[in-house]
């Protein structure tokens, strides 16, 4: 009877639906421990490992995906992560990324003389929290996953110690996420104070049943969340660290930024605005709307004028933001099955994009200007080639992936009269083509300026990201149906109570 009275009640664990948190982490910690024992642990293992450990993470996933079609989604932990279609969906797109930067990261550590183990950690250790933010079912849990997840890029910024750049980039990163992090806890415990949960399915449900008479505390939770993701997603007006810190950081850490950490903090916007906050979405919408076509106006014209390519790949990634936002503010299922589409497709053109300007950086990591890609065709045709796939992409050209993506969230747009801001999307799309025509043409037209002092040498793992990003984008271009299928498949719901 002692013992029975004593007796705590302990959530549900369902061990399968933790297996890619399980794979990534358990990993990251199996390496930080090899690493500390007294032996010289060869410089292949950390990259291979990390390879194995994201292949792994997709493989788990198609068993997951089966049972999840099969039963129903799950909610478990006392309801507080649950298992849903997107949560796999996007689970498998990190994994893909963290595979493409492992990749990338081995060569680049070499080249620069850079101890390996530690990056290779932090990078499963960041894609485990972007797991657990795309699984969480309760605003602290994605809370504390989006926290694992910064911090660990927040390091990886810093990489490169003999880079002043990469300093400088770390503490901009660190400060502006600290200050988003900041605006979005206390947003969360705004929402909380209105509706007396952190659970979403509870709070979905109070706002369902609930008549808010004054309901200004819950507005101004929900416009400090929204900043929080602001940051996190480089919306404007909340963008002015993406440059300077993609320009700065290490070229492989960019790739995970721009693909893994976008993709983990759009799939928490989702979960949170369009499935927990629906209710009000008439309060939420116009300020997503207007952000949406702010950013991706601003960043496409932004990015006409750098002569920087990394730069100029990051107000592209701003404006790529702004479409996906474009989605995001239909707040319908159609619109969430575009912005999952577009996560999609833009991750393997950011990797893709990426793997190019690691493999055309010199030691420095310098080699970035739009004046070292002239000529580029005539030294690198098969990478030139590549580089054109991924930037067709980009600027959205029938038969690639691009073109299915943006012409999702439009079409999602214009199907809740969204009409101004598919109008936008349409304006930010031509101004953007602008900026890929000039790599294009210095590529192919223009003079080889820089052949004798900027030799380009492909590695290996450069190569099959490079490779395998092209091939990609443009078989959904050709053959769009099972990621379109697939997406709406994995729509988001919510689960537990």
């Amino acid at each position: 009877m002692i013992f029975a009275a004593l007796a705590v009640p302990t959530p549900e664990v369902v061990w399968w639906g933790l297996i890619p948190v399980i794979v990534l982490s358990g990993s990251a910690l199996l390496m930080l421990t090899a690493a500390s024992l007294p032996w010289r642990m060869p410089a292949w293992l950390a990259s291979t490992w990390t390879v194995a450990a994201g292949i792994a993470v997709v493989v788990a996933v198609f068993p997951m995906w089966a049972r999840i079609q099969n039963d129903g989604p799950l909610a478990f932990l006392g309801s507080a992560v649950a298992v849903d279609g997107s949560t796999l969906f996007v689970t498998a797109t990190l994994a893909v990324a963290v595979v493409a930067t492992a990749l990338l990261g081995r060569a680049y550590l070499e080249r620069e003389d850079l101890p390996g183990v530690e990056f290779y950690v932090l990078l499963l250790l960041s894609a485990a929290g972007g797991v657990v933010m795309v699984s969480a079912n309760d605003l602290i849990v994605l809370f504390l996953g989006l926290e694992v997840l910064s911090i660990a890029v927040y390091v990886l910024a810093a990489m490169h110690l003999r880079r002043v750049e990469s300093q400088e980039a770390a503490i901009k990163y660190f400060v502006l996420g600290a200050f988003s992090s900041a605006f979005l806890l206390y947003g969360i415990a705004l929402v909380y104070g209105a509706t007396g949960s952190t659970s979403l399915v509870r709070i979905n449900a109070h706002l369902a049943s609930t008549v808010l008479v004054q309901d200004a505390m819950l507005l101004t939770g929900f416009a400090l969340v929204l900043v929080g993701f602001g940051f996190k997603v480089a919306a404007v007006p909340f963008h002015a660290w993406t440059p300077d810190v993609y320009q700065g950081a290490p070229t492989p850490v960019v790739a995970w930024m721009a693909a893994g950490v976008k993709a983990a903090a759009f799939t928490a916007l989702l979960r949170t605005f369009v499935l927990s906050f629906g209710a009000y979405s008439g309060d939420w919408r116009p300020a997503v709307a207007v952000m949406a076509g702010v950013t991706v106006v601003g960043g496409a014209t932004v990015a006409v004028v750098q002569t920087d390519v990394k730069r100029m790949l990051a107000y592209s990634s701003i404006a790529h933001g702004g479409f996906i936002l474009t989605g995001v503010q239909a707040a319908d299922d159609r619109g969430t099955s575009a912005v999952l589409v577009y996560l999609g497709v833009y991750t393997l053109l950011a990797v893709g994009s990426f793997a190019v300007l690691s493999a055309m950086g010199g030691v420095g990591d310098t080699g970035h200007r739009l004046d070292d890609y002239r000529g580029l065709a005539r030294r690198q045709p098969l990478l030139a080639a590549a580089f054109t796939v991924l930037l067709l992409g980009q600027a959205g050209i029938p038969f690639t992936g691009g073109f299915v993506a943006k012409l999702g969230v439009i079409a999602a747009a214009v199907n809740v009269g969204s009409y101004a801001v598919a109008a936008a999307a349409m304006l930010g799309a031509a101004i953007a083509a602008f900026v890929y025509l000039r790599l294009l043409v210095a590529m192919y037209l223009d003079d080889d300026q820089a052949a004798d002092t900027h030799p380009v040498v492909v590695p290996v793992g450069a190569r099959m990201v490079i490779g395998l990003a092209a091939a990609g984008v443009l078989f959904v271009g050709l053959v769009p149906g099972p990621l379109v299928d697939l997406s709406r498949d994995a729509i988001p719901v919510l689960v537990g109570g």
